[in-house]
């Protein structure tokens, strides 16, 4: 039963890479109260996380498909040319899925739409698990005052990361990329996100995780919980049954207060108590290091475009405001 549902997310088969036309490739998001824009020069991921929030039920293929949109840096240049507004918010690249993922080596279409960017002096995020940025250390060096890379580190103990992500390199890989990447005075953060209840909870994992941020030279660090669908929670019963955690299951019923089945348009949060507790530990735990717990707020750091063209009268950069 467990190898059946395992199979959904772990395999020892590459994906289909696939070429695909997009007809628009940058969109408007909220995250938290946040407005931004996002783009994704990929669909689908072939990191194979378990607990991936991103695989809906309009995305079946999630994991064994991953399509390239190889005409992403021309649509992206077209849309910003034709741009209504006088003004561009920082864009997060990407929002549902890896632009970092290996079929990056073969296209290399992020590091098209960050040239994109780049002349149009628009401030973007990059959020990865990945190592294969290091190709790119220094593209984003050379705009290091107007950029922001985030790693997603989810754990650092090998057993846990090969069957809860196993198409993701091992975290002393992206660490060592991490601290390239501060030497050269590129502001970057660590997301330890989602944590895990009852596998990387512990204050200990936790420690692990924060002591290497610290080694590596990264400043901003922040943390989200699991949170649970219905597909995710399947997937993850089987990684807890795989883990030999005793009474898991009636321990995530307990955490995050709800009876199977699951609604499959729903997503759960963990009860307050259960949150406060884990959420405050990671805050003080990043403080006493003096370490921020938070991300620098690129928001009000917009660019102007006038005549298919950047200009940045006035404009805060990304150092303004750490």
């Amino acid at each position: 039963m467990y190898t059946q549902i395992l199979n959904l997310w772990y395999s020892k088969v590459a994906p289909q890479l696939e070429n695909k036309k997009s007809k628009s490739l940058i969109h408007p998001f909220v995250v938290k109260g946040h407005k931004g824009l996002t783009i994704n020069p990929y669909q689908g991921c072939q990191h194979r996380c378990g607990y991936c929030y991103a695989t809906y039920q309009w995305s079946p293929e999630f994991y064994d498909k991953v399509y390239a949109k190889s005409n992403a840096a021309e649509v992206l240049e077209d849309q910003l040319k034709s741009w209504k507004s006088e003004i561009i918010d920082p864009v997060m690249i990407s929002s549902a899925t890896d632009a970092y993922q290996p079929i990056e080596l073969k296209y290399g279409l992020t590091r098209k739409c960050i040239q994109v960017l780049q002349k149009y002096g628009i401030p973007y995020y990059v959020f990865t698990k990945s190592t294969i940025i290091s190709r790119d250390l220094e593209l984003h060096k050379q705009y290091k005052n107007n950029c922001f890379v985030v790693w997603s580190i989810t754990t650092c103990n090998e057993k846990i990361r090969r069957l809860t992500e196993p198409g993701t390199p091992p975290a002393d890989a992206m660490f060592t990329v991490m601290k390239k990447f501060t030497e050269n005075g590129i502001c970057c953060g660590v997301n330890i996100d989602p944590i895990l209840p009852l596998i990387t909870d512990s204050p200990n994992h936790i420690e692990d995780i924060l002591g290497r941020c610290y080694n590596s030279g990264v400043h901003y660090v922040s943390g989200a919980i699991l949170r649970l669908r219905s597909d995710i929670w399947e997937r993850m019963k089987t990684i807890l049954n795989l883990l030999k955690i005793k009474d898991a299951i009636n321990e995530y019923k307990r955490i995050f207060q709800f009876a199977e089945p699951l609604n499959a348009n729903y997503n759960i949060a963990a009860n307050q108590s259960y949150s406060n507790e884990i959420l405050n530990n990671l805050r003080q735990r990043i403080l006493s290091r003096r370490m921020v717990f938070d991300f620098p707020d690129m928001i009000r750091s917009r660019t102007v475009v006038r005549n298919n063209a950047s200009t940045t009268p006035n404009q805060l950069t990304l150092v303004d405001y750490m």
